[in-house]
C-alpha cells in the first residue's frame, strides 16, 4: 500500500481570516476548516448580520475545529492589538507557538466616489483615499508584522491577499479601491521577499468577477457581472468556493516555491481579454 501524497493529508494549524463573515473570507473559512484547519475570524458586522456569523462558527465547530471569531475593525490598531492579545492567551493555553499557517486578507471596505467632481457627485477626499488604502492595503502589513513579532506565523505559512483586476484597470468611482489594490499587490511582493527568509510565502489572489457583498456596492455591478459571464471561457461567474478551493490547494507543502505572485483564480476570465 502506498502512503498518501502530501496533497491528500489534512492541513493543520490555524487560518486567520480578515473579513471572515461573507464572500471570499466566509468560503475560505469553511473550506480550510473542512481541510483540517482551525479558524480565527476577524469581521465587522452589525447586530442584524450576526446570526449569519454564528452559523459560520457553528459549521466550523461541527467539523471538529476551533472557531474564534472577533467582531472588530481589523484596520484599527487598538482592536488589532486586543484581538492578538486574546489569541496569544488562547494559543498559550493550548501550548502552541507558530500556529497560524494561513493569513488571509479579504477586507473590502473603501470609498466608491469619483476622483473628480461629476454631475453633483463630490470627489474623493483625502480622508476617504487614505482610509481606503489603510483598510484594503496597509492593514495587511500591520497584521503580518504583529504575527511575526509575536511568533505566531508558522514557518511554511501562507499569506493570501485578495486583489482584483481593478488594480490594473479603471472603473467609474473605483479609483480609491484601484489604488488600494495596486498597493496591496506591491506590499504582497515585499512581504514575499522578506518573508522567504522567515519561511513563509505571500501571494495575491485575483478572483474573477464574483457575486459578493463587495461587488454589489460597485456602481453598475450588474453590467460588470453580465460582461464577465460573456467574457469568461466557462460562461459563468467565479464563485467564492472556486477561490476557496484554490486557497486550500495553495496551503499545502507542495506550493512552497510559489511566492510573490498575483495568481488569477478566474477560469481564464482575465486571459480572455
Amino acid at each position: 500500500m502506498t502512503s498518501p501524497s502530501a496533497s491528500q493529508r489534512p492541513l493543520d494549524g490555524f487560518a486567520l481570516i480578515l473579513g471572515a463573515s461573507s464572500g471570499f473570507g466566509e468560503a475560505a473559512a469553511l473550506a480550510l476548516a473542512a481541510a483540517g484547519m482551525h479558524v480565527i475570524g476577524v469581521h465587522l458586522d452589525r447586530r442584524s448580520t450576526m446570526p449569519h456569523v454564528e452559523s459560520i462558527t457553528a459549521r466550523v465547530r461541527a467539523m471538529g475545529r476551533e472557531a474564534w471569531f472577533y467582531n472588530v475593525n481589523a484596520a484599527d490598531d487598538g482592536k488589532r492589538k486586543a484581538t492578538l492579545d486574546d489569541i496569544d492567551r488562547r494559543l498559550a493555553e493550548r501550548g502552541e507557538a507558530g500556529a497560524v499557517r494561513v493569513l488571509m486578507h479579504s477586507l473590502a471596505f473603501g470609498s466608491l466616489r469619483p476622483a473628480l467632481p461629476r454631475d453633483g457627485a463630490e470627489a474623493l477626499t483625502r480622508m476617504q483615499i487614505e482610509m481606503t488604502l489603510d483598510v484594503m492595503s496597509s492593514s495587511l502589513v500591520y497584521w503580518v508584522q504583529d504575527l511575526v513579532t509575536r511568533g505566531h506565523l508558522a514557518r511554511h505559512g501562507r499569506v493570501y491577499a485578495m486583489t482584483s483586476e481593478g488594480s490594473r484597470s479603471a472603473l467609474a468611482d473605483y479609483g480609491a479601491v484601484s489604488a488600494a489594490k495596486a498597493s496591496l499587490e506591491a506590499w504582497t511582493r515585499q512581504l514575499a521577499l522578506e518573508g522567504a527568509r522567515r519561511g513563509f510565502t505571500a501571494n495575491a489572489i485575483c478572483a474573477g468577477v464574483t457575486r459578493t457583498p463587495a461587488l454589489e456596492k460597485i456602481p453598475g455591478h450588474e453590467a460588470i457581472a453580465a460582461k464577465a459571464v460573456v467574457r469568461n471561457p466557462h460562461g459563468r461567474l467565479t464563485t467564492p468556493d472556486d477561490v476557496a478551493q484554490a486557497l486550500v490547494a495553495l496551503a499545502g507543502p507542495e506550493t512552497r516555491w510559489i511566492n510573490g505572485n498575483t495568481i488569477f483564480v478566474d477560469g481564464g476570465e482575465a486571459a480572455a481579454g
